[in-house]
């Protein structure tokens, strides 16, 4: 995929899928890559790499195809700056609870007079250019709806200047409208409510709603009932299951 059409496709509302990814492994995230997903994700907040790893995996990413996407730890302006500036084509940035949380991340993925970014585009004046203006137009701000704060304010934060679509953390959602643990929190009808009302703001905003899915069977039913973007799984949670799966079947 032309990694100079992300951000625009996710703004237009486009089906993408992309994979996420927890480990340190630049090889198989370029194989991830060229099985034809549209962006990977590389994850800060949880996963077990550190930025040189994230570096890693956004550039092999790009070999394989795809474009590079990281979560960034917090919401804060130093490590989106960093993400953007080793060349990722979007920030997912945890925990946004409002408004004000929604802006103060737009703000960080764009120079002035838009935003805050500081300027030192080390790898990402070689994928997105130097041009001020069109590499804010090339980034994407994508902000995440996990917590009760920011389910009450998500029509808010949809309409936020900047934002370009919001993405829905299942397991701290459903924990946060009071399941005792995910899988309990996912099975409450309140769970299935508050997945509704962070589709239905996006709607109204204008602006894409993505979904975080265990398989591909879960990311085909997002994409059925209304999400515009999915995330599949994590390279750590297939490795499991699949090693489980052949132990199993060679010890049966």
């Amino acid at each position: 995929m032309d990694d100079r059409h992300f951000a625009q496709r996710l703004r237009e509302r486009e089906r993408i899928v992309g994979y996420w990814v927890m480990s340190d492994n630049p090889a198989a995230a370029e194989r991830i890559a060229a099985a034809g997903y549209d962006y990977v994700c590389f994850d800060l907040q949880h996963g077990l790499l550190d930025y040189t790893g994230a570096l890693r995996g956004v550039m092999a990413a790009e070999l394989g195809g795809a474009v590079g996407v990281v979560r960034v730890p917090a919401n804060e302006p130093a490590w989106i700056g960093r993400a953007l500036d080793a060349g990722a084509r979007a920030v997912i940035v945890p925990l946004v609870d409002s408004p004000r949380d929604a802006a103060a991340a737009a703000r960080a993925c764009r120079y002035p007079p838009a935003g805050t970014r500081s300027y030192g585009p080390a790898r990402s004046g070689l994928t997105v250019g130097t041009d001020l203006r069109g590499a804010d137009e090339r980034v994407a701000c994508i902000v995440m709806i996990e917590t009760r704060e920011g389910l009450s304010n998500v029509q808010q934060i949809c309409t936020t200047p900047g934002i370009d679509a919001v993405y829905v953390g299942p397991s701290d959602l459903s924990i946060a409208i009071g399941g005792a643990n995910p899988q309990v929190g996912w099975e409450m009808p309140e769970f299935d409510e508050a997945l509704a009302a962070i589709r239905d703001a996006a709607n109204s905003a204008g602006i894409a709603c993505g979904l975080h899915v265990d398989d591909g069977c879960a990311g085909a039913r997002g994409l059925a009932d209304g999400f515009d973007f999915i995330s599949i799984s994590s390279d750590l949670g297939h490795i499991s299951a699949l090693a489980a799966k052949h132990l199993r079947e060679t010890q049966s």
